[in-house]
């Protein structure tokens, strides 16, 4: 008989994180779990036991999601994983189960994760809810548009005063910007910008560089530097971990020191803002080589909660029903707008809490929905009604994996 239950202690926590990564084919070394243990907390975690040997394991961190209008306290799945033994054996059902349970009992209204086999969440009730979008940029052929020439200075910092400058910048942007994270100051140090060795992956030690306009600080990069030689010729490439810039000329220059660094000619960036004005800004945007995938995925554990700590374009409102199939407490008509919350009038949408969450940021209007098959309409404009009341200046962004 499996059991799946909290770790009772550091030693089994740890054992369950060995398990998981033999599930994801890697290794937890000690730097990596001098992390996760201040990270994930006994009682936000499970793991599956057969016969007291650990055979899986599953997590959920405790973040503040943006949503249109403010932060709202969401689960952050993760470390979701099964020994090949024991697959297909009701053991991730149990884990996502327990998960989102313990997410509801401490007032978190969603739940969301970053899926590394995404045909698995659907079936749990999470929808795509940002887009996810890579850079395999050409450096030589980045230029811009009405360009003024180089403008302010970049720095180098070290990381004590990358934690200094970074995190006011980072917390001005997040808290505008659906999909963004929270950060504490452990999330800050020891998952953003402590160099892990097992992370370099072939590159260089991680950079810190400070783009500042007018003397104050204006846009940050986190990156390594890949070497690489053909035939006596430099082609090493810029593996971005992160940047974020407060205003054009900011955007500008990071892209600029980015695609000027010595003996590099490509710029790998691999969650690069789907509203990035870089695009709008270049001379040749195909340079860019961007690929679109999916990004988070949002699940709504309470549905009415969510749709009340939502702001709303525009007045007016638009009733929904959705179905809830695994949470069926959720399975009920709200309105959406004014007055957010649990109605009995009839309904003028229906639609799948899965398919709500990808509407619910914003990355999705209702009428690709509709187009998609996705929701049914029963009165007239609905979809358009709806499509505007959830519309959002900028599409989502979540800028970290977890």
């Amino acid at each position: 008989m499996i059991e799946v239950r909290h770790p009772a202690d550091e030693a089994e926590l740890r054992a369950c994180m060995d398990a998981a990564q033999t599930a994801f084919g890697g290794d937890l070394d000690e730097p990596g779990w001098e992390r996760e243990r201040v990270s994930v907390a006994l009682e936000r975690s499970y793991g599956a036991f057969d016969d007291g040997r650990p055979v899986g394991f599953s997590a959920a961190y405790a973040f503040e999601l943006t949503v249109p209008g403010g932060p709202l306290p969401t689960a952050g799945v993760t470390w979701v994983g099964v020994m090949p033994t024991h697959r297909r054996t009701g053991i991730l059902r149990r884990f996502m189960e327990g998960l989102h349970r313990d997410a509801r009992d401490a007032g978190e209204p969603l739940a969301a994760l970053f899926a590394s086999e995404p045909a698995i969440y659907g079936r749990f009730g999470y929808g795509v809810a940002t887009h996810q979008i890579r850079a395999r940029a050409e450096s030589g052929k980045i230029a811009f548009r009405d360009d003024p020439g180089r403008e302010g200075t970049v720095r180098l910092v070290d990381p004590e005063e990358a934690y200094r400058l970074f995190p006011p910048l980072y917390d001005r942007l997040r808290r505008e910007r659906p999909g963004m994270l929270s950060r504490s100051e452990h999330w800050w140090r020891e998952h953003r910008l402590r160099d892990y060795e097992s992370a370099r992956r072939s590159a260089s030690k991680r950079h810190y560089a400070a783009v500042e306009l007018d003397r104050d600080l204006a846009g940050y990069v986190l990156y390594r530097v890949a070497e690489e030689w053909d035939d006596g010729y430099p082609k090493g490439e810029v593996r971005v971990v992160e940047a974020f810039a407060e205003t054009p000329r900011a955007t500008r220059e990071v892209w600029r020191y980015i695609a000027s660094i010595d003996l590099t000619t490509t710029i790998d960036y691999h969650l690069m803002d789907t509203a990035s004005p870089a695009f709008l800004m270049l001379r040749d945007p195909r340079a860019l080589h961007l690929r679109v995938d999916d990004g988070l995925w949002l699940r709504i554990l309470d549905v009415a909660a969510a749709l009340r700590a939502r702001s709303y374009a525009g007045e007016g409102s638009v009733v929904l029903e959705v179905q809830d199939e695994l949470e069926p407490t959720n399975t009920a008509r709200y309105r959406a707008g004014a007055d957010a919350g649990r109605t009995d009038d009839e309904p003028e949408l229906a639609l799948d809490v899965a398919d709500l969450a990808s509407a619910y940021l914003g990355a999705f209007s209702f009428e690709r929905l509709r187009r998609a098959g996705r929701v049914e309409e029963f009165a007239d404009g609905a979809v358009a009604r709806a499509s505007a009341l959830f519309a959002t200046p900028l599409a989502p962004y979540c800028p970290e994996v977890f």
